[in-house]
């Protein structure tokens, strides 16, 4: 089956090259290679879909913006009423429904400093490509 993105994940993506046309984007991804899990949200799943977004940390020449846009990723997920994303790592910390979208140590084998994961969850976000209301990614809500 041939791999296709969930369409949150493209909107998230369009949205962030619009806002940072000049970012780098040496560590995004999406569709992971042969060192990724199976369970990964990145590997396809039988359908083929993929519901994982990896951006790169440097946004612009100041590297806590990445930190910031983290935090707004998990303030939007806490609110977001169709539940899209499941979870964001970035820089040693987790944020999932598990603690109400409240940080925590993340201690996977890769901690996540170089770019900001988020994956995002079945059927809410694979049909639905609905802008995204975050402040740093042009919503004015």
């Amino acid at each position: 089956m041939k791999p296709r993105l969930s369409k949150s994940v493209i909107q998230l993506r369009e949205q962030l090259d619009d806002t940072y046309p000049n970012r780098d984007r040496r560590t995004d991804g999406t569709i992971g290679d042969a060192k990724h899990d199976s369970k990964s949200d990145h590997t396809p799943d039988a359908a083929g879909w993929v519901r994982a977004f990896d951006i790169d940390a440097d946004l612009t020449k100041h590297k806590s913006e990445s930190i910031y846009l983290a935090d707004q990723l998990r303030a939007y997920a806490k609110s977001d009423p169709a539940k899209r994303i499941s979870y964001v790592i970035h820089n040693h910390k987790i944020a999932s429904r598990i603690l109400n979208w409240k940080w925590r140590k993340y201690t996977g084998i890769n901690p996540h400093t170089s770019h900001i994961h988020i994956s995002f969850n079945k059927g809410a976000a694979d049909n639905d490509g609905s802008f995204f209301k975050i402040p740093m990614l042009g919503s004015n809500e």
